[in-house]
């Protein structure tokens, strides 16, 4: 009997493009929020890591990472929202106007610690009620969503090109001849 070519697929070869892949996402969304100017603390951008085993590889972030594209919804917030917000507002350098005492006197804060205070307050309510501004603006497409079919498209095309590769690579020695 002839020997008959088979094609054999590169398990490895594969993971590799996958892990490859996703690890170039994972810059470019990193990228899309330094340009989007949605870098405050750098704790997304230092979440986001791939993780593969034998069958999958993935992309993984912190819970929250939605919310970069659709913003925050309104209702319940975290029991520590006022402090994240606090945080948050450190991070981006952000200070509410004073708020001076009218009364003289010792005070538990400072004029700039109160309006710092009221307007995280006011974050927190805001939020609370009607949603982050950028959910309230409809949100946006450019930081993850617009670069997951581009990796899906180069995943395929490698993978295809892999495929094909090893088609073309088929020797077939020789054919019986029938009826002679």
């Amino acid at each position: 009997m002839a020997d008959v070519g088979y094609i054999k697929f590169d398990v490895s070869g594969a993971r590799a493009i996958l892990i490859q892949e996703l690890t170039e996402l994972q810059a470019r969304i990193a990228d899309n929020m330094r340009n989007a100017g949605e870098v405050v603390s750098g704790k997304t951008i230092a979440s986001m890591h791939v993780v593969h085993d034998e069958q999958q590889a993935s992309l993984l972030g912190r819970v929250a990472f939605g919310a970069l594209e659709t913003g925050r919804r309104p209702g319940n917030v975290p029991k520590n929202f006022y402090t994240i917000i606090r945080k948050w507002m450190r991070d981006k350098g952000l200070h509410g106007e004073p708020k001076p005492y009218v009364r003289q006197g010792n005070h538990k804060y400072t004029p700039q610690e109160r309006g710092d205070r009221q307007m995280a307050w006011g974050i927190v309510f805001k939020t609370k009620k009607e949603g982050s501004k950028l959910f309230r603006d409809k949100g946006r497409d450019d930081i993850y969503s617009n670069e997951i079919p581009i990796t899906l498209q180069r995943i395929g095309d490698r993978l295809f090109k892999m495929v094909t590769m090893e088609v073309q690579s088929i020797k077939i020695n020789k054919t019986p001849k029938f009826g002679g």
